[in-house]
């Protein structure tokens, strides 16, 4: 790592104030922002630091910025305030044709005037840096960069930033190594380093193991030591030649072949990954009052989404009627076990290797949900749901489509799931139900919000289970989309 010298600007306002109008901008056009839909009204600074000293060829800073929204959302959008943004912003003279995507702006005044700012993760020597200061296990300011002293860290590997949509944003070094960093940040444990180093202190191979991380401390004004503690990001190996689940499954059902195998190995790892937490982490057991909190939040989400997104309407009665069987049985005296698991499980989540091997990845949970609610233990059969979900939506995105194959990869899953976990989810209808219900309603909001032509996709769904129909057989309406491969 260069000795460069390196500051925490905490103190400098003149930095984001020549940055704020181009930051204004940029920031919402990006994918990992979550405050779309309404204008920011302005920044400020959370910290900096510089990673490379400003004037010269290149200049190179890391900002926690929070971006102040109006508080009035749009219709059916989320009501978010102050969210905090994780940026690395070079600064140059002028770009080079190469980094043509990564522009923010030309700066007109304050400490940067007349230079040009961009995204710096688009560029190869702040990526570079970035990997030096894992491997060395640098600090500077209140940055910390911390790796498990087991695993190697060679240097000198080749980073190239994964263009991919993200809630976040890669960079892979060599085939070697990913790092993902978070974007949308907030202070406290988070799970996507949480639960795979538990998951690596339990032996489980379904997940990476962490390689090294980033942190950020940081000492609030007129405090004596820092109490507001980030991660970052991740640095993980890279599972070379890997296919994503969701790629994978367009594939096979573009040839037209079975993919049923694959679906059933994808349960039995589910289920090893459930198994390996339940071991390294809590379980708590869900009564009638855990269970009534639980169905409260599922009919509060439906009451909002059916005012956020009318074609919800006339399902709204049946779709309650499965949150309230779930708070019957809780009623009369049944319980569940609760844990930690994946929380935003679906095929997009999971990489299937050249030998056939899957592994589970991005254990963030839903981005939108606060990190204290991510990390509560929940019944495993939520990961189930979001699964038997992304099943449905491949078929949808089948040209043309093939009959049956969501119902059979379903079926399939869940009978995987139970090689390994004991118990087929589909054996608690009820639970099961309640869950996929959830889920559904939660895409319907969002297709309305984004993608209006899937909007049949859910709503399928929604005539099915408003009815109390099987959730291992998914209905597939008469008239679906043209396919645009969305991602569940």
């Amino acid at each position: 790592m260069s000795k460069a010298v390196t500051r925490t600007l905490t103190t400098s306002p003149g930095l984001l104030a020549s940055l704020d109008p181009l930051l204004r901008e940029w920031l919402p056009r990006q994918r990992w922002f979550a405050g779309k839909g309404r204008p920011v009204t302005g920044f400020s600074l959370v910290a900096a630091t510089e990673l490379l000293p400003p004037g010269g060829k290149l200049g190179l800073y890391h900002l926690l910025v929070r971006a102040h929204q109006a508080s009035t959302p749009v219709p059916g959008a989320p009501e978010q305030s102050a969210d905090c943004y994780q940026l690395l912003i070079g600064e140059r003279e002028a770009l080079p044709p190469r980094l043509a995507p990564a522009l923010i702006g030309h700066v007109a005044d304050g400490p940067l005037a007349g230079r040009t700012v961009y995204d710096a993760l688009y560029d190869t020597r702040p990526t570079e840096l970035l990997l030096e200061a894992l491997r060395t296990g640098a600090r500077i300011g209140g940055l910390r960069f911390e790796r498990d002293d087991s695993q190697e860290i060679r240097s000198g590997l080749v980073p190239r930033l994964v263009t991919s949509e993200q809630s976040n944003s890669s960079v892979v070094y060599g085939d070697t190594f990913i790092l993902k960093l978070l974007r949308r940040v907030v202070p406290g444990v988070n799970p996507d380093l949480e639960l795979p180093l538990a998951l690596a202190r339990e032996g489980c191979d379904r997940v990476p193991a962490p390689t090294a991380w980033i942190r950020a401390e940081l000492t609030p004004a007129g405090a004596a030591t820092a109490d507001e503690a980030y991660v970052l990001g991740v640095l993980q190996p890279f599972v070379q030649g890997a296919a994503d689940g969701w790629e994978l499954a367009l594939r096979e059902l573009a040839k037209g072949e079975d993919f049923a195998s694959a679906a059933r190995a994808l349960g039995r790892a589910t289920a090893e990954v459930h198994t390996a937490l339940a071991r390294t982490l809590p379980t708590v057991t869900l009564g009638h009052t855990q269970v009534q909190q639980l169905v409260d939040g599922m009919v509060e989400r439906l009451d909002a989404a059916v005012q956020a997104v009318p074609a919800l309407r006339p399902y709204a009665p049946g779709l309650r009627s499965a949150f309230e069987a779930l708070a019957g049985l809780a009623a009369e005296g049944c319980t569940w076990t609760a844990q930690r698991i994946h929380g935003d499980l679906h095929l997009g989540q999971c990489l299937r290797s050249p030998s056939g091997q899957w592994w589970l990845i991005d254990f963030e949970g839903e981005p939108s949900k606060p990190l204290a609610e991510r990390r509560m233990p929940q019944p495993p059969v939520r990961d189930v749901a979001g699964m038997l979900r992304s099943f449905d939506y491949a078929a949808h995105s089948a040209d043309p489509r093939v009959p049956g194959w969501a119902d059979t990869c379903r079926a399939a899953y869940c009978s995987g799931y139970a090689q390994v976990g004991g118990a087929d989810p589909r054996t608690d209808p009820v639970l099961l139900r309640a869950y996929e219900t959830d889920k559904a309603i939660y895409e319907v909001v969002y297709e309305a919000r984004h993608r209006p032509d899937w909007l049949p996709v859910p709503l399928s769904a929604i005539s099915r289970l408003a009815a109390g129909a099987d959730t291992s057989s998914p209905a597939i309406p008469s008239s679906p989309p043209a396919p645009r491969r969305p991602r569940p």
